[in-house]
């Protein structure tokens, strides 16, 4: 009879607790919050060898894709959905030539900077939104183009064409997509349960496709698949907590928490 114990990863008592505290984060910000998950890459990043943990989050979060599809298959917004997925996927196969010429250091201080990056630009739009939601009220119009912050026609489809190549670059190289992705659906002003459905189609589709590439990198091996077996109940046990949280959490406060997490994500990136 082969020695169970000597098939767990030996990653000590401190990484153990880490992994399992960002196995909860991957549960909770897959059904609650999406742009929790990336505290769980740098969490993940503290236990263990940064490329290493990419690829055992990755299994990880496809674990919380699937709890999340069952919770909100019914919520998304398909038109949102088709004009992301084609520029995520080219987004993905960027980070794949990225992740192989990078050392870990380099991705951590790359993500953390888009991040911080896009939060400056989304509260920047926001400011100038409103200034144009004021003028437009002013004149007796209040048209939907202005409320939503973007613009009608080809500008919205840049901008869509835009996150989803840095969704799906940032997802590849540190599963640090939340955050991006989340800042476009709060820019769109999307219902909470739109916002998660939508979200957890994206990331089931978009997680799935990157698993090929992270077993060619070499990245996928027996610890990794040991140790994520074992933190799927945990993973689980975060789903449903955040289940039961998401559909209490006022609209408001969705939105400030997004990005007070995405800071905070991109903080810890840049000091690991």
């Amino acid at each position: 009879m082969p020695d169970l114990a000597a098939l767990i990863p030996a990653l000590g008592v401190g990484p153990w607790l880490l992994v399992a505290l960002g196995a909860l984060i991957v549960g909770f910000s897959k059904t609650a919050l999406p742009g929790a998950g990336t505290i769980a890459v740098g969490i993940f990043a503290l236990a263990m060898p940064a490329k290493e943990s990419t690829a055992a989050l990755l299994l990880l979060l496809i674990v919380g894709d699937m709890t999340a599809l069952w919770v909100y298959r019914r919520e998304p917004d398909w038109r949102t959905l088709l004009r992301l997925l084609p520029s995520a996927m080219i987004g993905v196969v960027i980070g794949v030539f990225y992740f192989a010429h990078v050392d870990g250091e380099g991705v951590r201080l790359t993500i953390g900077v888009i991040l911080l990056a896009l939060v400056i630009l989304t509260l920047w739009r926001r400011h100038l939104t409103r200034r144009r939601a004021a003028a437009a009220a002013r004149a007796g119009e209040l048209p939907a183009a202005v409320v939503a912050g973007f613009q009608p026609g080809a500008a919205a489809a840049a901008q869509g064409i835009g996150y989803g190549l840095m969704g799906g670059f940032t997802t590849m190289v540190a599963n640090a997509a939340g955050p991006v992705m989340s800042l476009y659906f709060y820019a769109m002003r999307m219902p909470v349960l739109t916002f998660l459905g939508t979200s957890a189609w994206y990331f089931a589709i978009i997680n799935l496709f990157k698993v090929p590439f992270s077993a060619g990198l070499g990245l996928i091996t027996r610890d990794t698949l040991v140790m994520d077996a074992m933190l799927i109940p945990v993973v689980l046990l975060g789903a449903f907590v955040g289940a039961k949280v998401a559909r209490r959490i006022p609209q408001q406060v969705f939105e400030n928490l997004i990005l007070v997490l995405t800071v905070a994500a991109a903080l810890s990136l840049l000091v690991i």
